[in-house]
């Protein structure tokens, strides 16, 4: 939907404080507050790079499209003769690409393919900079390992585990697109 058909914030108005993951974790790190114990060994390794790639993210999501932003299974229904999507909270404005890029880490996570070959063969991949696509990427991956690492909120006794689950898919793509050692 380019232009957006519905007013809604920009993805960098929307997850100005969310896309921080890795700036937070290496401060955490810095601080002495966070061990790192758990995290990723190839995260804990990358982390200056992560954390220095990570501010880069909302030049790089900018853009007209109306996105869903919160694309995974539970917010997709199916009919008979189409897909349905639903809840619709952080709807945003944002380059074509956004959403794919944050729902193929859900999908990997349920036992779907490699994220990087579903969205080279994806229609809105086709144009889409490739290191604009890394870096939000490295942001969005670090809002899930960084969540995921967080205290449960009340009520929402999975999250934590849905959200690492999710950032592990999206590490192991981020490691397939940097090829960072």
């Amino acid at each position: 939907m380019t232009p957006a058909p519905a007013r809604a914030p920009s993805a960098e108005t929307r997850f100005a404080d969310a896309f921080r993951g890795w700036r937070l974790l290496a401060d955490a790190h810095r601080r002495g507050e966070d061990d790192l114990t758990g995290l990723d060994p190839w995260a804990a390794r990358c982390l200056s790079r992560l954390a220095a790639r990570e501010p880069a993210w909302p030049a790089a999501v900018h853009g007209t499209t109306l996105a869903h932003a919160d694309l995974r299974a539970d917010n997709l229904l199916l009919t008979h003769d189409r897909v349905v999507v639903v809840d619709w909270p952080w709807a945003c404005t944002a380059a074509p690409w956004f959403d794919l890029l944050l729902f193929l880490p859900s999908v990997r996570m349920q036992g779907g393919p490699p994220c990087e070959p579903l969205f080279a063969a994806h229609p809105l991949a086709r144009d889409a900079d490739p290191d604009a696509v890394t870096t939000a990427l490295v942001a969005w991956a670090g809002f899930l390992i960084r969540q995921g690492r967080q205290p449960a909120p009340p009520g929402l006794p999975t999250l934590r585990d849905f959200q690492t689950a999710q950032g592990v898919a999206a590490l192991e793509w981020l490691r397939t697109r940097t090829r960072w050692q």
